[in-house]
């Protein structure tokens, strides 16, 4: 399988090797045998994306997100999902409970990409497209129609590489096309961040670079009108949970690390 990916794309391969990586340990805390094939067909060396803080911090996001959407299915076992920048994420066969619709967003070169490393399956579907325009959105209209629940849009490893201005725009696109309500769990990172990319200790090894942060997602809420912060919680939380140095990040930086946060929007 041949890889050719932008640079924001490329971004996809820090979590693909961690859980590749994870995944191989024997005690792995998740599992993805599909990072696992995808990473020896491509015969990828993980090291330049694979560090300690990063490892820890794709795991904690990866155990925190499913943790929520199993929830959020098992309260509404119809929801439409829509994987919104999913690189090589296999997600829904961690969460699938046989009903739910699965929709994997992404830009052409990486939707080019996962075909060659996904088979098609039942109830998934790949959308060549940007977030910021609403030609995608059709589809996902189409696959609500006859199903009770709200959409449910996931943004895992994106807001980092969109301007303030650009997620604004990505709300606006949510709000006009699913008038009726939804929910964003969307991963924030901070301005520190931002401003301190060149040490990131895996982002550094590609081209892309983080265009903002914010300090709270109700910022994020801010950008357009009827967005609503419902949670936000930072890796830290589970991170701690298993390493000394994790617990020290935690204490000395608690607001350096990235945090998922969950918004709504309700029916007109």
């Amino acid at each position: 399988m041949e890889l050719k990916l932008g640079d924001v794309q490329t971004t996809a391969l820090i979590p693909l090797a961690v859980k590749a990586n994870e995944t191989l340990r024997k005690n792995a805390r998740i599992k993805d045998e599909k990072a696992v094939e995808i990473i020896r067909t491509l015969n990828i060396d993980t090291k330049p994306y694979d560090k300690f803080m990063s490892h820890e911090g794709v795991v904690a996001r990866t155990i925190m997100l499913d943790r929520q959407l199993i929830g959020l299915i098992r309260r509404h076992p119809d929801t439409v999902i829509v994987n919104v920048g999913a690189g090589f994420d296999d997600r829904f066969s961690r969460v699938d409970n046989g009903s739910i619709m699965w929709f994997d967003l992404d830009l052409p070169d990486a939707i080019a990409a996962r075909k060659k490393a996904f088979s098609e399956r039942e109830r998934v579907e790949m959308i060549s497209g940007s977030a910021l325009d609403d030609g995608w959105c059709g589809q996902v209209r189409e696959a609500l129609k006859g199903r009770k629940s709200r959409p449910v849009f996931i943004a895992e490893g994106l807001f980092m590489y969109l301007t303030l201005d650009q997620i604004r725009t990505f709300l606006e696109v949510l709000k006009n096309n699913f008038p009726k309500g939804g929910i964003l769990i969307a991963e924030q990172n901070c301005k520190m961040m931002q401003k301190n990319e060149k040490y990131h200790d895996t982002v550094k090894n590609t081209n892309a670079h983080f265009v903002s942060g914010t300090d709270s997602g109700q910022e994020i809420a801010d950008l357009t009108d009827g967005i609503e912060l419902v949670s936000e919680h930072s890796f830290n939380e589970e991170m701690k949970k298993y390493s000394i140095r994790a617990k020290l990040f935690a204490l000395l930086l608690p607001k350096l690390n990235n945090r998922w946060a969950t918004f709504r929007w309700r029916g007109k």
